[in-house]
């Protein structure tokens, strides 16, 4: 027994991208270097410690040095205490979570879009192999007719005008399923670069789920849950926090500090009298540092106005997000309902062509229809069949399309078994923001996608279909 055909699902290829694309991958890598954003902006407001030590050889003293050494070695520890630096640090801080949950959104954002590229793609490779195999029965059906119309031709029964009728069209259509076969082959490509594979038998895909009855209940729902929208408005918010970081650097700065010398001069202190004095020396002191700004030429005042410039910039993004957010929404809407409309129509058309091309061939073997009006008969069929495959593919695409723009288009909205858990950019938040050890390190730098050199160039071959499930 042979064995069954295998055939690659639409939830296979999701999976695939979402484990494998490299675009996805280093954005979840830029999410792990914005993470690092609130332990950076956290560091100046907490204790830091420092140790110096310096070795010296004098190597000519004064002629009036008489007890000057000849070598040194100074050790300084400074242990530094901020207490208050004017909000910069606790703005910075709040800032930087800020721009934590933006990206976080974004992340979200980059996951809907490589998963509607990856369908489109699969549609694609779908609706360029269906349009492939029209093109290529159109060919075979057209060689028939001219076979028949030159046989008809040779006893007298046609013209030489109805033969060269047959062989423009055959000709038209070997060249339409030359461009055919091109376009599938791109297809494929596409589809090896989002999703790391080649496609293989791809199966028809499942219903979308959670598509909305009214374009007003999608507007709300993506509105709220829409993650470009999202992430915006984190910027907006962050960037009010930077506004108060900027006024900071006006006011005052309190810090404690400590320090401690230990000084050796090898038995060099004293010169001839060396011995009558100490050669160690040990100091420390502590104290409190206020810093007061007085003038600093504007500069303080210069970088708040920035700061506030570019926080309403950030606000006027959040309207012009949401503008598109809602004009996206509203035409993936039109889209899919204009898709939709073309199906049913393309179904009757098809329906129609395929009685009436049975009509024109029988009247035309009695005698009744010209080989011109089977030609067209034809093509219009083909078209028809053209049109249901195109319009089919543009309502899947469309369909999905809205549900990223309404913020549900994600591995969980779709609930996908990707053989784990899914990514979760929270994870490694909460793994790095309060870690303060200066020595701690992550693996080295690895990439975690998969090339696809390896994959063989795809060619125009249509393989056996699997029938329907039931």
């Amino acid at each position: 027994m042979g064995a069954p055909a295998q055939a690659d699902t639409l939830r296979e290829a999701l999976v695939e991208a979402y484990n494998t694309n490299p675009t996805l991958e280093g954005a979840r890598a830029n999410q792990r270097a914005t993470d690092e954003d609130v332990p950076i902006q956290r560091a100046p407001g907490l204790p830091g410690a420092t140790v110096t030590a310096t070795h010296i050889e004098f190597l000519q003293q004064s002629a009036n040095s008489f007890t000057a050494p000849t070598r040194n070695l100074g050790v300084n520890a400074l242990l530094q205490v901020p207490i208050y630096s004017g909000g910069a640090v606790k703005n910075g801080i709040k800032a930087a979570k800020e721009r934590v949950s933006a990206g976080q959104a974004d992340l979200r954002a980059t996951e809907s879009a490589i998963f509607s590229q990856t369908v489109a793609a699969y549609m694609d490779v779908l609706r360029t192999e269906a349009l492939a195999g029209l093109a290529a029965n159109q060919v075979d059906v057209l060689r028939v007719n001219l076979e028949a119309t030159s046989d008809r031709f040779e006893i007298g029964d046609l013209t030489r005008t109805d033969v060269a009728q047959s062989q423009s069209r055959l000709a038209v259509a070997e060249g339409d399923l030359q461009t055919a076969y091109g376009n599938l082959i791109a297809a494929r490509n596409t589809y090896i670069q989002l999703v790391g594979k080649a496609p293989e038998n791809l199966e028809a895909p499942p219903p979308l789920p959670g598509l909305p009855g009214t374009v007003d209940s999608a507007v709300v729902t993506a509105l709220e849950n829409n993650p470009d929208l999202i992430a915006a408005k984190e910027r907006a918010e962050a960037a009010g926090f930077d506004t108060k970081v900027a006024g900071a650097g006006r006011l005052p700065t309190v810090g404690l500090f400590a320090n401690y010398d230990y000084s050796d001069f090898f038995g060099t202190l004293g010169g001839p009298i060396a011995a009558d004095f100490v050669q160690a020396e040990r100091t420390a002191n502590a104290g409190v540092r206020i810093t007061i700004p007085l003038f600093q030429g504007g500069l303080p005042a210069a970088r708040q106005r920035q700061a506030g410039a570019r926080e309403t910039a950030a606000l006027e993004q959040v309207i012009a997000t949401e503008r598109d957010i809602i004009s996206q929404t509203r035409s993936a809407y039109s889209s899919w309902e204009a898709a939709n409309a073309v199906i049913a129509s393309s179904k009757v058309a098809v329906e129609s062509a395929e009685v009436s091309l049975e009509g024109v061939r029988a009247e035309n073997s009695i005698g009744n229809r010209t080989i011109l009006d089977v030609l067209n008969a034809e093509q219009e069929l083909l078209q028809a069949r053209a049109q249901l495959v195109t319009a089919r593919r543009n309502a899947y695409v469309a369909g999905f399309t809205l549900l990223a723009a309404m913020g549900r288009a994600e591995a969980r909205d779709l609930n996908l078994d990707t053989g784990g858990p899914l990514y979760d950019p929270q994870v490694n938040y909460d793994r790095v923001r309060r870690r303060l050890w200066d020595w701690d390190r992550d693996p080295t730098p690895a990439p975690n996608s998969t090339r696809t050199v390896d994959i063989p160039a795809p060619d125009a071959t249509i393989g056996p279909k699997l029938e329907p499930n039931g």
